[in-house]
This record gives structure tokens, C-alpha cells and sequence, in this order.
């Protein structure tokens, strides 16, 4: 990604590229920070950090999760239709709306932190106290008073279909958060001997500098490029008054709001189930809060490579859907939805199937030898991409204004894994597979639900179809195949060991060989090219060669 001063609008897929690259970026960044960060704070202050991040999940959600994407949506429409002066009020309206919501998320997490703290811990003795765990989500809730300005300025700038900027913004924004985590952790826990509460403590700050230090980054873009975001004084109003703009981004922004809830929710509930859950099986207070870590936060660290497909594609998907919307483009809208979906599996499949088959020498490299671990990560990894497809739709219901239809989808497949995740510890430890895969299979189930139920919506209301998705799937099954083969063969010839350095070779030999033959096969049969475009294709094989290589 080249910095320049000038902003240049992006099409879909070029932007959708970007948007992953950054993403991919951040989420390397965010799985490699974690190595040193482990090392540091053990799994005890391991599952402090994720205390608070769940919590923190759900303020976010509250006070920053609609109104970024009502803004983005605004913006592509208002410049569709050509209302530039109101395009510009709505940011300034989505702004302050945005300050009040993050004053009061922040108060309400740093008031009432005790009692947040007590509904997670319960009655679990022997690992961190409610006090431990309030002390962090007071140390995290100043995030919530920067991230959602970030967010919202991000929301108007890829309104306009302008995603490089803001790409960097985020690369930005967690090179700074991992060096006050790292630095923070270290000087405190192993320099100044302060208690592991205080590292965990300093450690989360992070998310308000990393958030502080992107957000003065594209206020300094924004001015460099007024003109080209339409920041300036108008002479005349358009005729939309602000209590239409005020009514347009409630209607875009709460049922955002309620999904992404729902969502924080759904990991929430999955927290403290799993812990009761696992303590009803007689599990210790000390494995109980390390499975409960390695599902909600620490596999989900590793598995961020296959979710950030997802991310970027969201990112320059709304603002597309929303322009071809407008325009009562359906056939548009489908075509978009379908390369979406193709781009998601054919990235994000055989990422998944290789991190399944080689979990334990993964997990070995990030977190050191663990019995529950690599268990735990080999399936999560499968969540991943049903999360992913998740992801791409209920954004794209979102930007097509299915609001009833997100709210039926996501609220039954919430209950089905509220209502399954116990039953299913029970049940998987008593036939005897991992109990904790129960936990993950209810989560999966929720997608699945969620998912048909919009997707049947989208086919019977607008004669939308996946044919095309369904047939590339099914291309993608060849190479996938032979990959695994290919890998379950090499791995049972070759073994490497068990130090860090060993897995460390296992991962690069396997990721070489596997990617490589999964690249060539997808590529001879045309998958790759179909998918993307040959132009797109060609830009990109440019990018990565400096201009040396491309295609014929």
C-alpha cells in the first residue's frame, strides 16, 4: 500500500483487496504480538486480558458499532443521488451523536465494573478475583472514548468508496496498541515486579493509544483531501433537513447496533456457559479459565488470518451493495454477494484445513505445549469460516435494509446456541469427545441457522441466487482435497519435534508445499482467475513482484 497525499475513489474488488491486505496485516501483527505478550502475562493473566475484551466487545458494540456503518451507508447513497452538502451535515450529526453514546458507555463500564466482574467469575475459587477482573475493564473502558471517532471517520471515508487511507489507519492504530501492550506488560510485570493485575491492566490501555494516535492520522488525511470528501462551507442546504438525516441514521444505525450486541452477546454467554459448564464436569478453576480463554480469545488470536478475509471484504462491500441498491441494481447486488462469498472460500478453506491439521505445532509456536489448546483451536478454526460467511451476510442484509428478517435470523441462531452449549459439553463429554467442542459446535450451529434463514429470504423476496457460489465450492473441494492428502502424507513422514524452533519449520515446509499446490491446481483450473478477473489478478501478481511478473 503506497502513502500518498491525494485520495482515489477504489472499485469492489480492488478496494475489497486492499481493505484484506490491511487486515491481514493487522491480524499477523495481532496473532505474532501474542507470542511475547503470553510469555509475559501466563495463562492466569491470559485470561484476565480476555475478561476484559469481552466486556469491552459489548460497550464497543454499544457505543460505536451502527453508526460508523449508517455513516458509510449515507455517504455512498447521498453521493449516488448527488446531495453533497448533506452528506457532509450527516458526519457532522454522526459525530455527536457518537460522543454522547461513548461519555456514557465509558461511565457505564467503569462504575459498574465491580458488578460486571462478580456475573463473569461466579462462584469459581482458585484463579482471578472479581477484583482482578474489575480493575481491567476500568483500565479498557477509556478505549470506548476514542475508538468510536476513529470508527465514524473511517465509516465517511469509505463511504466514498476510498479504502486505502483507512486501511493504513487500522495498520496504524495496532502497531501503536501492540507496542503500549508489549512495552506496557514487560516494564510492569518484569522490570518493576508490579502485580500480574497492573501489567494486564497497562496492557489494555492499548486500544485508547493505538486508537488515539489513527484517528489524528486521518484527520490530518482529511484535510489534505477536502475537496475530494466534500469538507467545506456550502452557500445553500440540500433540501434533506437534519431531522431526516437524524431519522435515517437511527434507521441504519440501531438494528447495527442491536446485531453487533447480539453478537458480544453470543460471546459472552459462550464465556460464562463454558465456565460453568466445564465446572460442572469437575474441571479445575485454573483449566476451566484456560479453555475458556483459548475459546474466546486466544485460538481466536490465530484464527483472526482466516477472519480477516471477511473484514476487508466488509469493508468495501456496504458502500458497493448500498451504490447498486440505490440504483435498483439487484442483478448488481447479487453479483456482489456471490463474489464475495467465492472470495471468502476460496481464501479462507484452505487456510482453515491447514491450520486444523497442523494445530499443534501452531499452537506450540504462539502458546507452548498445551493439552487443551491445539484441541481447542483445530475446531475453532472450522467456526471460523461459518463466521466468516456470517460476516458477509448480515452486512450485506444490513446494507439492504432486511432489518426484520436480520433481526428473526440472528436472534434464533443466538438462542440456539445459548440453549445448546451446555446440553452439548454434556453430551460430547459423555460420548467422549472434548467437552469444550460442544461449546464451539453451538456457535456453529447459530451461524448456520442465521445464515439460511437470510439467504432464504434474499432468494424468495428478491429471486436471488448462489448458484455460482455453490459451483465454485465445489471446484474448490478439488485442490482442497488433494492438499490434504498431499499434507497428511508429508506429516506422516516428516516430524520435526516438539520445541518451538521445530514447529516453526513444520509450519513453513507445510504452509510452502500445501500453498503452493493448492495455488497451482486452483489456478490451472481456472478458479482463481474466474473469481477475482484476470486484470485484478494481473494488478496484483504486479504488486508483489515490484512490477517484474505478469500474467500473459
Amino acid at each position: 500500500m503506497k502513502v500518498s497525499g491525494l485520495m482515489k475513489k477504489n472499485s469492489f474488488i480492488e478496494g475489497a483487496v486492499i481493505a484484506t491486505v490491511a487486515v491481514i496485516i493487522t491480524k499477523i501483527l495481532g496473532m505474532l504480538y501474542v507470542i511475547p505478550f503470553y510469555d509475559i502475562i501466563g495463562s492466569k493473566g491470559g485470561a484476565l486480558y480476555s475478561y476484559a475484551y469481552n466486556i469491552y466487545a459489548i460497550f464497543l458494540g454499544i457505543s460505536s458499532s451502527g453508526i460508523p456503518t449508517a455513516i458509510s451507508k449515507i455517504i455512498s447513497e447521498y453521493n449516488t443521488l448527488g446531495f453533497e452538502e448533506a452528506k457532509y451535515r450527516a458526519y457532522k450529526i454522526g459525530t455527536r451523536i457518537i460522543g454522547y453514546l461513548s461519555i456514557a458507555a465509558f461511565l457505564i463500564m467503569f462504575i459498574f465494573a465491580e458488578l460486571m466482574a462478580k456475573s463473569i467469575i461466579g462462584n469459581i475459587k482458585g484463579g482471578n478475583t472479581y477484583q482482578d477482573v474489575a480493575f481491567v475493564i476500568r483500565c479498557i473502558s477509556f478505549a470506548v472514548l476514542i475508538i468510536p471517532y476513529l470508527s465514524v471517520t473511517k465509516g465517511y471515508i469509505q463511504g466514498h468508496k476510498i479504502i486505502t487511507p483507512t486501511s493504513i489507519g487500522s495498520v496504524i492504530e495496532q502497531i501503536v496498541r501492540i507496542f503500549v501492550l508489549l512495552a506496557g506488560s514487560f516494564l510492569a510485570y518484569k522490570v518493576l515486579s508490579a502485580r500480574l493485575t497492573i501489567a494486564v491492566g497497562i496492557a489494555v490501555t492499548g486500544a485508547f493509544f493505538g486508537g488515539l494516535v489513527a484517528y489524528i492520522y486521518l484527520k490530518v488525511k482529511m484535510n489534505k483531501n477536502k475537496e475530494t470528501l466534500g469538507i467545506k462551507k456550502f452557500d445553500k442546504k440540500d433540501s434533506i433537513t437534519d431531522k431526516e438525516i437524524l431519522k435515517k441514521i437511527a434507521s441504519f444505525s440501531i438494528p447495527f447496533i442491536i446485531i453487533n450486541i447480539a453478537t458480544s452477546i453470543y460471546n459472552f454467554t459462550d464465556m460464562v456457559l463454558i465456565l460453568r459448564g466445564l465446572n460442572m464436569l469437575g474441571f479445575s478453576a485454573g483449566d476451566a479459565e484456560f479453555i475458556q480463554s483459548a475459546i474466546t480469545t486466544w485460538s481466536t488470536k490465530v484464527c483472526m488470518i482466516v477472519s480477516a478475509f471477511s473484514m476487508g471484504m466488509v469493508v468495501s462491500l456496504i458502500p458497493n451493495i448500498v451504490s447498486s441498491f440505490v440504483k435498483g441494481d439487484w442483478c448488481g447486488v447479487e453479483n456482489k454477494i456471490n463474489k464475495a462469498y467465492q472470495i471468502i472460500l476460496v481464501i479462507s478453506i484452505p487456510c482453515a484445513v491447514g491450520i486444523c491439521i497442523l494445530a499443534k505445532p501452531i499452537w506450540n509456536i504462539f502458546y507452548g505445549i498445551s493439552e487443551y489448546g491445539p484441541q481447542v483451536l483445530m475446531f475453532m478454526i472450522v467456526g471460523a469460516i461459518f463466521g466468516n460467511l456470517y460476516s458477509i451476510t448480515f452486512n450485506t442484509m444490513q446494507s439492504l435494509n432486511k432489518y426484520k428478517t436480520v433481526y428473526i435470523s440472528v436472534f434464533v441462531g443466538f438462542a440456539a446456541n445459548a440453549l445448546l452449549d451446555i446440553p452439548l459439553i454434556l453430551l460430547y463429554n459423555k460420548i467422549g469427545i472434548p467437552a469444550f467442542w460442544g461449546a464451539i459446535s453451538a456457535t456453529i450451529i447459530g451461524y448456520i441457522i442465521s445464515i439460511k434463514i437470510a439467504t432464504h429470504d434474499l432468494k424468495k423476496n428478491h429471486d436471488l441466487h448462489f448458484v455460482s457460489t455453490y459451483k465454485m465450492l465445489g471446484k474448490i473441494l478439488v485442490p482442497m482435497t488433494i492438499m490434504i492428502v498431499e499434507l497428511l502424507i508429508l506429516n506422516r513422514f516428516i516430524m520435526f519435534g516438539n520445541s518451538k524452533v521445530s514447529s516453526i519449520l513444520t509450519v513453513l515446509v507445510n504452509a510452502i508445499i500445501g500453498g503452493a499446490t493448492y495455488i497451482f491446481i486452483a489456478y490451472k483450473m481456472h478458479i482463481i482467475q474466474d473469481i477475482f478477473g484476470k486484470e485484478m489478478l494481473n494488478k496484483i501478481i504486479k504488486k508483489l513482484t515490484f512490477g517484474k511478473v505478469s500474467l500473459n
